[in-house]
């Protein structure tokens, strides 16, 4: 990592007409950019035509921005096929569960499975990187684009039906370890061959889960592999340039790790106010308040998530630069929000900050979504923040380590299963694992996020582990070596890989671990919790009726007198799902016994640690001392009150 970040832009050369280029080049040099995207929605003009390609115009277009001493990030364009292309094979097109034919007009309009697209993707890849490889100017590349979105990761077509009969074959190898495994005795679901099986769509009620689990394992799967057809193409034909793909926010339908396994950098696409109308399961209150400055813990846990896929090198490829077009309201930051946004995520550790986009487009879908520029070429509000960014960079150190002192395991497997049978409409993955991350942040913590197969956890003194699906063996050596402290539950170890409960009943721990047994549960009505005895806080949505061996002693219980909270030496184990009071009751006990020093933050006020400098973010509507929360130290930018929508940074 360079020692300074940079900020970047994402550019559409195409849009506009070529006599513009030189100038908007130059004027992105002079803001201070150094990355420019590029080139990732533009098949239709790299080749009009069968065998028609048309490059030179994105060569005259890489050249100008080189000339100018911009990087550029080249796309390759396998997110939006031509119209030509799909005219010769309509069965690329992606099918719903309904069987609905999902068609030509936008973006994301292909299967993940379909062979003859994936020959064509290798075929423009490769003419791609046969021509730019090697160009001074292409420092990077980005693999098609947001993966999984519009709902394109599960196909249903005849090309996913042939590819997910082979990949259930190479998995199980026999049919009769296949029914085992699924449980078909059931129903009489038993099947005599893999050309049998179908793909789980329409039926009278739920499909078998392990059935479904399958089918969207193989998505994953499916989406990992066209990414890799791509990557490795490009190491092959691009050597020394990285390969990125710029991943989205609350999107868990295929396996970001394991893509990551791909990638020398994760991306992002942070959009704080889109994502607070249409992926918050906050209150309209909350909504309300925090309109046009996004939810506080929302683009950090993402960036937390995301430094993680690809071993610590992240980006955001596109930050909101103002009101965005796609969600249900669309209200324009609130002036210091863009700098917030962009300064936490060089908090968090990206490298590059990337603005989408540099002009707002005049026409098509977009044309509402604002940029660094309007339409007309004049400077928009957020080119003036993303000078305050730079001038904010100058005085900061951000070559510190930002490791934490606590992690959150998060996995996918866990969200496609509680997704598939939820036992209860309200069980959502990503809001528990999101709630535990919350309650640790609004101690002032700095989280890490890991994959489920993480093999040491030496580096921190506390794990936390919400919703767990299944144990791998991996998992649970990793955790006997661990001499931190571990907050465990509710659902964890729940199920076995096969979607069955485990012989012994969860949470399907050694007993040396964790002397206890889940009886049974209860999926509870959003208006009727549970109270807890001795906290004002409650149970909502989940509750699990503990059995606890001699080795464990009660922390805490319900208000019928049931164990709620156990706990076995370093051990945690919580049996149920609590509201805010009362996981921030949990997490101080918990905190204190791993020996954190904890912060009270105020509603609206986040901090991340990087090195010896201490960030303090303020998404609130109120002014924070940073006298009265704890927080002294030499301020190295900003002011010790920190107004709404502002920054402060201590060394400490």
């Amino acid at each position: 990592m360079a020692s300074k970040p940079q900020i970047g832009v994402c550019y559409y050369p195409e849009h506009w007409p070529e006599t513009l280029w030189k100038e908007d080049a130059r004027r992105m040099a002079a803001l201070g950019i150094t990355y420019v995207r590029i080139g990732e929605f533009a098949w239709s003009r790299l080749e009009p035509a069968r065998d028609q390609l048309s490059f030179d115009w994105l060569e005259r277009a890489i050249d100008i921005l080189h000339e100018a001493g911009l990087k550029v990030v080249l796309g390759t364009p396998t997110a939006t096929p031509p119209k030509w292309l799909v005219d010769e094979m309509p069965d690329m097109l992606p099918v719903d569960a309904e069987g609905h034919v999902i068609g030509f007009g936008s973006r994301k309009h292909y299967c993940f499975s379909h062979r003859g697209y994936r020959a064509e993707c290798e075929r423009i890849v490769t003419a791609l990187a046969e021509r730019f490889g090697k160009n001074p100017a292409v420092t990077g590349w980005q693999i098609d684009n947001e993966y999984a979105c519009h709902n394109t990761t599960r196909n249903w077509s005849t090309a996913s039906l042939l590819a997910f009969r082979q990949w259930l074959k190479q998995r199980y190898g026999t049919i009769d370890r296949l029914n085992t495994a699924w449980g078909n005795v059931f129903w009489s679901m038993e099947y005599a061959d893999f050309q049998a099986i179908d793909l789980p769509a329409l039926a009278p009620t739920e499909h078998n889960p392990a059935h479904s689990l399958d089918f969207y394992r193989f998505s994953s799967d499916q989406v990992v592999s066209f990414n890799r057809l791509q990557t490795d193409i490009l190491r092959r034909l691009s050597p020394g340039r990285d390969l990125i793909h710029n991943f989205m926010g609350r999107t868990l339908a295929f396996d970001h790790f394991e893509m990551g396994a791909d990638l020398d950098i994760s991306s992002w696409d942070s959009y704080p106010l889109g994502f607070l109308e249409d992926r918050s399961d906050a209150d309209d209150a909350w909504r309300r308040r925090f309109a046009r400055a996004g939810d506080p813990d929302f683009q950090a846990f993402h960036h937390d998530l995301y430094r993680t896929t690809s071993g610590g090198r992240w980006w955001v490829m596109e930050q909101q630069p103002g009101p965005v077009n796609w969600a249900d309201h669309n209200p324009a930051p609130s002036d210091g929000m863009v700098r917030l946004w962009s300064l936490e995520a060089f908090a968090h550790g990206a490298e590059v900050v990337s603005y989408f986009r540099w002009r707002q487009a005049p026409f098509a879908q977009e044309q509402m979504h604002a940029g660094l520029l309007r339409p007309d070429g004049a400077e928009a509000e957020a080119f003036h923040e993303a000078e305050a960014v730079l001038r904010d960079l100058d005085k900061l150190d951000l070559t510190g380590d930002g490791m934490a002192d606590v992690a959150i395991v998060l996995d996918y497997t866990s969200a496609w299963a509680w997704e598939i049978q939820p036992q209860g409409c309200d069980f959502d993955y990503f809001r528990l694992v999101f709630d535990h991350y919350r309650a640790l942040r609004r101690k002032g913590l700095s989280v890490d996020i890991l994959p489920p197969d993480t093999s040491d956890f030496s580096a921190y003194k506390m794990i936390v582990i919400p919703g767990l699906f299944a144990w791998s063996q991996n998992l649970v050596s990793a955790l006997e070596a661990f001499e931190g402290v571990a907050l465990v539950g509710p659902r964890s170890g729940s199920k076995t890989a096969e979607f069955s409960i485990p012989a012994q009943l969860p949470p399907d721990l050694p007993a040396h671990l964790m002397d206890l047994t889940i009886a049974r549960v209860e999926s509870l009505r959003a208006d009727s919790p549970l109270g807890v005895a001795g906290s004002p806080g409650q149970i909502k949505f989940w509750r699990e009726f503990l059995i606890a061996g001699d080795r464990c002693q009660v922390e805490m219980t319900s208000d019928d007198g049931k164990p709620l909270l156990v706990r076995q030496q370093n051990w945690f184990y919580l049996g149920g799902w609590p509201d805010d009071r009362l996981l921030d009751d949990i997490v101080a006990k918990v905190t204190e016994e791993a020996g954190l020093p904890g912060l009270v933050l105020p509603e609206g006020l986040r901090v991340r640690r990087k090195g010896n400098e201490l960030f303090a973010f303020n998404y609130g509507d109120v002014a924070v001392d940073l006298a009265d929360i704890g927080i002294d130290g030499k301020l190295v930018l900003g002011q010790t009150i920190v107004p709404p929508a502002d920054v402060a940074v201590v060394n400490i």
